[in-house]
This record gives structure tokens, C-alpha cells and sequence, in this order.
């Protein structure tokens, strides 16, 4: 997810800089997803030789190079599969496990926005009003005012809000274990000029979601992980998914380890335990690929939100290379006909790729080391696309 570029745009191509820019900002764009399941032992290998979920994930580990791939798949009828291939850490022969933890790095935005929509849903906030009136004499800057940006505009990626990852990551291997408070990383996004005049373009920035995250503290009275957890993850019974607590590094549970290099002539490294904080509201959040699929899909089934709200999360601009952009909800047309909703996320150390359809289905793919190639990041969205065709 990368925030200074868009989506689309690979490490393969980007400077050393840029390349740790891109694993650090985390943007999700519709690709391979992580399959978690159970496959009987004694069926596993027939499994992967008549299953093209299984056979795409092992591609993934034999050409692609990445240490392991996860991913969970629901079929519309609720049914679940779950694949895994690769090794769970280099240098063992242990098996990643079975719907294992990830970071979901920029999936957190669909949570934040879930939230906001709540609250809209409640008459405590209203998508068309200015920022300025939750957080009030907050948002200022070189071409920024609040008192011009919308709730809308924020949860939308087109408010103009100018981005703050190129002021703390030079290095990501510097900031790995550095805490970050929100209101200090919007500090430093309001000391850059504003990108554009709010409401004339698209441009994704994980700055955006500070915002919406602060706006919920300050609406509610209470942290964002905590209306999170209370409105979506106890609800919907998300057993393996949360947001990590202020300080908090490692991954709980069962889980893969994950790898990064700023360099593919590098040899990648261990980056399973970080500080998240960097992201925040905007991608700090753990989950599984089957409770990531459980949460697109009750979205997606009004679970979460009243039709209304749900029309205007689906309610897109054009963002890049045909996908449309609602409120931290994309869209985009899968090879087969059909149209998929979701978001993914690439957080240094894991890249997820998932979405769900109208009929039920859904997928979220994890591979545990960040694309270095355009070619590897394409294949991680191709064996997404594919799974939900299937």
C-alpha cells in the first residue's frame, strides 16, 4: 500500500528509498490472497494437485521466491477452504499454520471506515460536514484547512491531505521499533503543502486515516481499537482478529514469520516483530485470512451497516487502473464478470490481497515478504483474482 505512489505502482521499479516507502505505507490493491484453512493431512497432497488455489500458492513459494502463502476461501453457501505452502520461518521445514495471524496493513481502513459509517448511521457524524466541526482547529497547513475537507473527503482519499511517511522512513529497518503517537505523525503530514484542493482528485494517503481515526476518539470519548473492537470484532466473533495494544511488537497466536529487504539483491530479514504505530488507524490491525473474509463478507450483507450507510461506503470515484474508490472500500472487475469489494494491504513483512463478492464469496491471500518485483506483485493478484473466480 504504498502512500506515496499509487497502488499500482511495484518496488521493482522504485529507488531504495522508495521501495521502503512503499512497504511502510501499506496500500491494499485487489490481488493474491492469503487461503487459511484446514485441509485434512492425508488429503493434502491430492488436494494440490486438482485444486487451483493450492497450485497457484505453491507457485508463489517455488517461482515467486516468497517464504510462505496463506489463504482462506468462503464459497457462497458459507462453506470455508484453507491452503497454506512454503515454510512458517527460513531456515525450518515447519509448515506456516493453517489460517495463521498476518498483517493486514491498509484492510484496517475498511474497519475505521465501518466505524465512521456507524456513527453516521447513529446522527453523531455527518459525511458532508467539515472535519473542522469534530476536530475542531486540528487540521491547518500550507493549503489545508479543515473547515474545507469533508468527513467524505477524508474516508474518500480526496481531500488533498499531504502524506507523512516520506518525513519518518528514510530506512524502515530504522524505524522498526519506534513508537509513533498519531497526533505527532499528523504533525508532520500538516508540515508539507497540501497535495490538491479538496474534492478535485483522488490520491491515497495514509493521512486521511489518522483523521478518521482521531475523529472517532473524539466523537466517541474512546480509543479507535477499542469502538473496533466493540462494533465489529466481538460482533461478527473475529477470534483472530485485533488491533495491537500501544507498544505492542510481536504477533499473537499462531502465526508466520515475516520478511522485508529494501534491496531484491538483498537477502530479506526477519521483521515478524515491529511497532505498528506507524499506521496506526491506517494499517496497524492482525487478523487471519478466514476472519478477513468473515469481515468483508458481513460488510458486503449489511451485518455492519444500515443500506443507507452501505450505499454511500459503495459509492466510488475513479482511483487507478480501473478500480473505483469508496469510503476505504474499493472495487474492481474480476476476470470472470463478476465485480469484487474490498481493500488488502502491504505492511513490511506481509502483503494481503482479498475481497468478496455480491453471492457471498470471498477470499484473503497472505504471502509473508513484500513483492519486490512487478512481476511477483502480479502474480499475488492474479492467484486473488483467480480464487475468486473460482
Amino acid at each position: 500500500m504504498s502512500d506515496r505512489n499509487s497502488p499500482h505502482r511495484r518496488p521493482a521499479v522504485f529507488s531504495t528509498r522508495r521501495r521502503v516507502l512503499a512497504a511502510v505505507t501499506s496500500f491494499a490493491l485487489v490481488g493474491g490472497l492469503a487461503l487459511s484453512g484446514a485441509v485434512p493431512a492425508a488429503s493434502a497432497d491430492a488436494v494440490r494437485h486438482r485444486d487451483g488455489v493450492q497450485a497457484d500458492l505453491d507457485r508463489l513459494v517455488s517461482e515467486e521466491k516468497f517464504p510462505a502463502a496463506l489463504a482462506a476461501v468462503r464459497t457462497s453457501d458459507g462453506r470455508n477452504r484453507n491452503y497454506t505452502a512454503g515454510v512458517a520461518e527460513l531456515g525450518t521445514k515447519r509448515r506456516p499454520p493453517v489460517d495463521g495471524r498476518v498483517r493486514i496493513g491498509s484492510n484496517t481502513k475498511t474497519f475505521v471506515a465501518t466505524v465512521v459509517l456507524q456513527l453516521v448511521g447513529e446522527g453523531r457524524v455527518d459525511l458532508d460536514e467539515p472535519i473542522e466541526t469534530y476536530l475542531p482547529d486540528l487540521i491547518r497547513g500550507d493549503g489545508i484547512d479543515g473547515r474545507q475537507i469533508t468527513v467524505r473527503q477524508v474516508l474518500q482519499h480526496t481531500s488533498g491531505l499531504p502524506r507523512y511517511v516520506d518525513d519518518i522512513a528514510p530506512d524502515f529497518f530504522r524505524l522498526q521499533h519506534t513508537y509513533f503517537e498519531p497526533r505527532d505523525l499528523l504533525d508532520l503530514a500538516l508540515a508539507n503543502k497540501a497535495s490538491f484542493t479538496p474534492g478535485t482528485k483522488w490520491e491515497y494517503s495514509n493521512t486521511n486515516y489518522l483523521v478518521a481515526g482521531l475523529l472517532i476518539q473524539k466523537v466517541t470519548g474512546r480509543p479507535v481499537a477499542e469502538e473496533i473492537t466493540n462494533r465489529i470484532i466481538v460482533p461478527l466473533k473475529l477470534r483472530d482478529t485485533y488491533f495491537p495494544n500501544v507498544g505492542e511488537q510481536g504477533i499473537r497466536g499462531r502465526h508466520p514469520h515475516g520478511y522485508y529487504t529494501d534491496d531484491p539483491d538483498k537477502p530479506l530479514q526477519d521483521v515478524t516483530k515491529m511497532d505498528p504505530s506507524w499506521g496506526w488507524a491506517a494499517g496497524a490491525m492482525i487478523s487471519s485470512p478466514s476472519d478477513t473474509n468473515r469481515f468483508f463478507a458481513a460488510l458486503l450483507a449489511g451485518d455492519l451497516l444500515r443500506p443507507a450507510e452501505l450505499d454511500q461506503m459503495r459509492t466510488t470515484v475513479p482511483a487507478f487502473a480501473g478500480r473505483g474508490y469508496g469510503l476505504g472500500l474499493m472495487s474492481w472487475d474480476l476476470p470472470c464478470g463478476d465485480r469484487a469489494w474490498g481493500h488488502g494491504g502491504d505492511t513490511p513483512g506481509f502483503t494481503t490481497r482479498g475481497g468478496a463478492t455480491e453471492d457471498g464469496r470471498a477470499v484473503t491471500l497472505a504471502v509473508t515478504s513484500t513483492p519486490t518485483t512487478e512481476t511477483s506483485a502480479n502474480q499475488v493478484d492474479a492467484a486473488t483474482n483467480a480464487a475468486l473466480c473460482e
